[in-house]
């Protein structure tokens, strides 16, 4: 069972003791006997202990910065959602193949924002420009924001502040099973609780520090007994020795799991493990002993917006993981949503 995540190392921005969460999180670190100093902005937290990058990137991952969020013109996050709401950035999990390796760069460490209602405030002036159309915002684009709620509760109160609103909705993903205190959170179904699921060998071999298979699953099963609209991406789909019968088994223990009633309005998103040169170079150097497969010659080349191409499985492989497991969706679930295979 991975322990819910406590910091080596927290950094407070001046301006975040302005704040009720910042004050909270200050009074918490301390009694916790963590390690805390100031920073006049993110931008400057360098000099992270470590004789070697290889001892710097552990530690970076897990130091937090607490701050505001300055910028609040919301990124768009197609398909999922039409905007992406920022909580918080980086992650405290060491999955082998993750995208944030190169989007966060240098700075691996995660932030949270104390700002909050300003971030619902702008979120506010989105969902009056697009009513009555419903807005939805995915709350996990750039970190796996359950990973921090035990200490920050700032998406608890967002599944609170979308419980209340006309036109919006909320959407979020996570690897951790630290769910507990949402359990019982106002959401009205305006929250829909994504879990990230894969095979048991994905998760033991390339997701470390997040929750295994099993406890994904109940609470998976808790999540959905307390009435939140429930849905599960599965990513990356990994070819491996025996994946056909390591993802029927995924969707067997899912279907045991879950009560009836969450079966009836469940989604699926289901997405291909890929990656592009700079996201090679990164993993091999953080990950040196890493079993990922990241051989190009054994897959077909892709072009993607701003001309960054990657790296997926060929027409005839992708069509088989696209098809298997289109089919255990439809045998045991069979009122699901599938949103999309990319």
């Amino acid at each position: 069972m991975v322990k819910p995540f406590v910091p080596q190392l927290v950094y407070f921005e001046p301006k975040a003791l302005d704040y009720p969460l910042g004050k909270e999180l200050m009074e918490k670190f301390t009694k916790l006997g963590v390690e805390i100093r100031e920073t006049t902005s993110h931008n400057q937290v360098r000099n992270l202990p470590g004789k070697n990058d290889f001892q710097k990137y552990r530690i970076a991952k897990s130091t937090l910065v607490v701050g505001l969020r300055k910028t609040l013109k919301f990124d768009t996050s197609k398909p999922s959602a039409e905007y992406a709401i920022p909580f918080a950035t980086g992650c405290m999990g060491h999955c082998h193949y993750c995208y944030l390796q190169t989007t966060m760069g240098s700075k691996p460490y995660i932030r949270t924002y104390v700002n909050t209602d300003d971030i619902f405030e702008a979120a506010e002036k989105y969902m009056k420009e697009r009513a009555p159309e419903t807005t939805r915002f995915e709350a996990s684009c750039t970190s796996d924001i359950v990973g921090i709620d035990h200490l920050t509760h700032t998406l608890k109160r967002a599944i609170e502040f979308f419980g209340e609103s006309k036109h919006g909705v909320l959407r979020f993903v996570t690897k951790f099973n630290h769910v507990d205190h949402l359990l019982d959170a106002k959401h009205n179904e305006r929250t829909r609780f994504r879990f990230s699921m894969n095979a048991d060998y994905v998760i033991k071999n390339f997701e470390p520090g997040t929750s295994s298979f099993a406890d994904r699953i109940e609470a998976a099963g808790k999540v959905a007994r307390a009435g939140y609209p429930l849905g599960f991406i599965i990513a990356p789909i990994y070819v491996h020795d025996g994946w056909e019968e390591g993802y029927k088994d995924l969707f067997e223990r899912l279907e045991s799991e879950l009560p009836q009633e969450a079966k009836k309005d469940l989604t699926f998103e289901l997405i291909q493990h890929r990656f592009t040169k700079p996201a090679k170079r990164v993993i091999e150097k953080n990950y040196p002993m890493t079993k990922l497969e990241l051989d190009e010659e054994k897959r077909r080349y892709k072009w993607g917006k701003y001309g960054i191409g990657k790296y997926i499985y060929e027409k005839d492989q992708e069509a088989s993981l696209k098809d298997t497991l289109s089919d255990y969706i439809e045998k045991y679930f069979p009122n699901a949503k599938l949103e999309y295979f990319t």
